[in-house]
């Protein structure tokens, strides 16, 4: 894999209260959405974006999920969302995620993503605009 996929991302994210439930601490589900969002910004980072892609016939979803809550996050929490890319097959993708505050880890997933043809909802191989994050190392 290339340097870019193998280096990761890591997202800073302030907790806000949205974020939380009525005790101030971050929503299981929240996590997952932290995830989703150092997944994009990763892709935003290597030049892709998931509108052009849409607009390409080419969609990205979530299809495995391994999730382990170790901590909780509160209201006011900085956090780093980390992204890194473990696997790429012909038509998926698989990342390690983790969410951190400060030194201390939170949150662990392993995430299998899923390339699919938009009009189709069925597999498909990665296209050519994706083609340098599918060769395996």
């Amino acid at each position: 894999m290339s340097d870019s996929i193998n280096n990761g991302y890591r997202l800073p994210l302030r907790v806000y209260m949205e974020d939380t439930d009525a005790g101030g601490i971050v929503y299981y589900v929240n996590y997952l959405k932290f995830m989703e969002r150092a997944r994009s910004e990763w892709l935003r980072q290597l030049g892709f974006d998931q509108q052009t892609l849409l607009d390409e016939g080419t969609q990205l979803v979530v299809y495995r999920l391994a999730c382990h809550y170790a901590k909780p996050a509160c209201l006011d929490d900085a956090l780093e969302i980390s992204a890194h890319v473990t696997d790429v097959g012909r038509c998926r993708m698989t990342f390690e995620q983790q969410v951190w505050r400060d030194e201390e880890l939170l949150c662990s997933a392993t995430v299998e993503i899923a390339c699919l043809s938009a009009e189709h909802m069925r597999p498909k191989a990665w296209p050519a605009s994706l083609n340098s994050l599918t060769r395996a190392s």
